[in-house]
């Protein structure tokens, strides 16, 4: 596929997750969440003020570092991207890493039963092409769910067809099912309900042995901040082997830009 045709699939992603609607009610209310067990209502309390309009697309700017490499040999390089996120439905990443011979761009990507991979370097050579397989719509899949608890959290009222499950104390844990993929989604609250990390079971082959498997993969969040009555973390590190000795943050976002349509 040529750089012409990524550039025309990305614009027509990003075209088609803005056209997603979620049947979600206009304005937030407590009583939209008065049912769920009561950590994922202190998630809900913190993240939406009574009124607040409920989106659930989110668009978002970010830097950061992005590591091209292993825990062992990072390749730490600076990272800038733009992002539509409409879970449950996909999203599409945009983004340019690295500096001089290791600059690369593209983007990351599901639109309901399709998703993919692309990277380039400078922009022209083909680095990375995935996609096209079950394996790695799950893996996108996985990945919209997990983005939605951190900066689109109205995509997961129960309204939108999300299950809350009891899982203790100070874990929410969502469940969320569509086109017949189902993703199981923890984010740890405190006593004010607000995030301290979100974990999930992913389907990855971002491991050793290169298959795919349940792994688990999450963040850190921090500097949260209030968005048109959202709030939402402004910084995220995230990687794979989440809460073990394994867990490699391989990408740290700053959010420089956020708002919902």
């Amino acid at each position: 596929m040529s750089l012409l045709s990524d550039r025309r699939e990305a614009r027509e992603a990003r075209d088609a997750l803005h056209a997603f609607r979620l049947p979600l009610p206009e304005r937030f209310s407590p009583e939209l969440v008065a049912q769920l067990p009561e950590p994922a209502q202190r998630y809900f309390l913190h993240a939406l003020q009574p009124g607040a309009r409920l989106a659930g697309i989110a668009e978002l700017a970010m830097e950061g570092e992005l590591s091209l490499g292993t825990r062992d040999d990072p390749k730490v390089q600076p990272m800038r991207a733009r992002q539509v996120l409409a879970a449950p439905e996909g999203l599409l990443w945009e983004v340019q890493a690295g500096r001089a011979w290791m600059r690369i761009a593209g983007s990351d990507g599901m639109v309901g039963e399709r998703s993919w991979t692309r990277l380039r370097l400078f922009g022209i050579l083909p680095v990375v092409r995935a996609g096209g397989t079950a394996d790695h719509l799950r893996s996108a899949f996985g990945r919209a769910c997990a983005e939605a608890a951190i900066w689109a959290p109205a995509s997961l009222l129960p309204q939108a067809g999300v299950r809350w499950l009891d899982a203790g104390p100070d874990t929410a844990r969502a469940l969320v099912t569509h086109r017949g993929m189902e993703q199981q989604v923890d984010i740890r609250v405190d006593a004010r309900g607000q995030p301290l990390w979100v974990c999930m079971p992913r389907w990855s082959n971002a491991n050793p042995q290169g298959v795919f498997r349940l792994q688990p993969f999450g963040g850190e969040l921090g500097d949260f901040r209030t968005v048109e009555g959202c709030t939402v973390p402004f910084r995220v590190d995230g990687g794979n082997f989440f809460g073990t000795p394994d867990y490699f943050p391989f990408y740290r976002a700053r959010v420089t830009g956020l708002r919902f349509p």
